[in-house]
């Protein structure tokens, strides 16, 4: 079944009212949350723009494909954009016509289906009959700064937009396209290579499924070589009973040696009593946000550089319908999963594309030849050389600054934003993957939707100027 979202909302002016007007930087689903759950609160009269200039709204990088073999990595029971009602993306899709699974909701539906969920949240406030409290504009904002007692937001074809609040919903930091064409983006789209080709993608998570998927999909046959430093891939899920841990047990500020051996405890403690692994990852899930603003800076760098690897690999597993076909085509040898670095990509005399790698534990140098490169290294890019033109701007005007870690803006725990002297800002704050340095866990919709609904009570009753 093909659902479309819409591609832009009325940019009709916003009728008077007397709630805070709020210009959320960003149509993904990030974006769209927040004005749903800014619109909705009964006690409230917000009035809300959204400003995307690439994507259809509510679909951004995430959601944007159209391939029906990419998969949510949730299940559809967990999808719901509003905590007080788990079951409405569940509604949603019967109302569509979209099976949900034996257990009303236990199935992985693909992520387009789900980009028009998330444009669906907002239409009821874009196209009814009542007073408009919804204004969605096509383009790009370059900059933002405080005006008076709010935010002025310039966008690129010269206009201005006055609000009393802005909301940065940007997403992850893109890397801008290889200017030599050498590399192709996870998220470019770029010509097919011949089915019988050699493509090299570097990465083994998420990203790199999709696109093997697609690949397998269109009939390829040649083969695909993964090289990432650990050859990792996603673990697969399965049906868990999450563990009950108590807040108390929760050893928070400990060294990541002593948290990871905690967790490894948890995994134990769930195997015996006849689960799993996954057992402890849910149960720890609720906590994850404390776990990581209690550790101080140095164990949070001492996280990133041994431990992230091996919990991204556990924490967003695949679902079993993508891990079937990956895991076929390893032992098939369409697949070969290589534990290598990439060092970079070129040509040979003749112009074939090389991808050059380093096999770990080598100091050697090897040159593949290949088709195609594709970079799935996932999301970690550095945020202020890859920044939007809006955080470049406030980057460069003291509004904001990257975190330590160079995760991405630095960011309060209610989510303001942190400017260059070390103040919170009341007037810009920072939502889902943006805001991950503050968070960690805020790449997933149900962390996601849990910090939109609360930056929305706050601001849903703020005053207008």
């Amino acid at each position: 079944m093909s659902i479309d979202p819409i591609l832009t909302a009325p940019s009709a002016p916003l009728a008077d009212g007397a709630g805070p007007h709020v210009v959320i930087i960003g149509g993904g689903a990030s974006g769209v949350l927040m004005a749903a759950h800014l619109l909705r609160d009964p006690g409230g009269q917000a009035q809300v723009t959204i400003i995307e200039g690439r994507h259809m709204l509510g679909c951004g990088v995430a959601y944007s494909t159209d391939d029906p073999d990419h998969l949510l990595n949730t299940r559809a029971i967990s999808m719901s954009a509003f905590p007080d009602q788990p079951g409405h993306f569940r509604d949603w899709l019967a109302r569509h016509g979209v099976a949900a699974g034996p257990e009303g909701g236990d199935s992985f539906v693909s992520r387009s289906t789900y980009g028009a969920y998330m444009a669906d949240l907002i239409e009821p406030w874009s196209r009814g009959d009542g007073p408009r409290r919804l204004r969605c504009l096509r383009d790009t904002c370059v900059s933002l700064a405080r005006d008076g007692g709010g935010v002025l937001a310039r966008l690129s074809d010269g206009r201005e937009i006055r609000a009393d609040l802005a909301i940065l919903a940007t997403g992850h930091a893109l890397p801008d396209p290889d200017p030599e064409g050498l590399v192709q983006g996870s998220w470019e789209q770029g010509p097919l290579p011949d089915r019988d080709d050699r493509v090299v993608i570097v990465g083994s998570g998420l990203s790199m499924v999709d696109q093997v998927l697609s690949l397998l999909r269109r009939g390829h046959r040649g083969e695909i070589l993964v090289v990432s430093r650990r050859a990792q891939l996603p673990r697969v899920h399965a049906a868990t009973r999450p563990l009950e841990i108590a807040a108390g047990d929760i050893p928070l500020g400990a060294p990541v040696s002593r948290l990871m051996a905690w967790l490894r405890g948890l995994a134990r403690r769930a195997e015996a009593g006849g689960g799993s692994w996954r057992d402890a990852m849910d149960g720890v899930r609720p906590h994850l946000r404390r776990i990581w603003q209690a550790l101080p800076p140095a164990e949070r760098a001492r996280f990133l550089r041994h431990a992230a690897s091996w919990w991204e690999v556990h924490r967003h597993p695949l679902p079993p319908e993508s891990a079937a076909p990956i895991r076929a085509a390893i032992r098939t040898g369409r697949i070969r999963l290589l534990a290598a670095s990439f060092q970079g990509a070129g040509r040979n005399a003749e112009g074939h594309l090389l991808a050059v790698i380093r096999c770990r534990g080598s100091r050697v140098e090897q040159r593949v030849k290949c088709a195609r490169i594709i970079d799935c290294r996932g999301i970690r890019r550095d945020p202020e050389r890859n920044a939007t033109p809006v955080v470049a701007s406030l980057l460069r005007h003291g509004l904001a600054r990257i975190d330590p870690l160079r995760l991405g803006l630095d960011v309060g725990a209610d989510s303001a934003v942190i400017d260059a002297q070390g103040r919170p800002s009341d007037r810009i704050f920072a939502i889902g993957p943006v805001a991950r340095a503050a968070f960690w866990e805020i790449t997933a919709i149900p962390d996601i939707r849990d910090q939109t609904a609360g930056l929305a009570r706050r601001l849903a009753t703020a005053p207008a100027r």
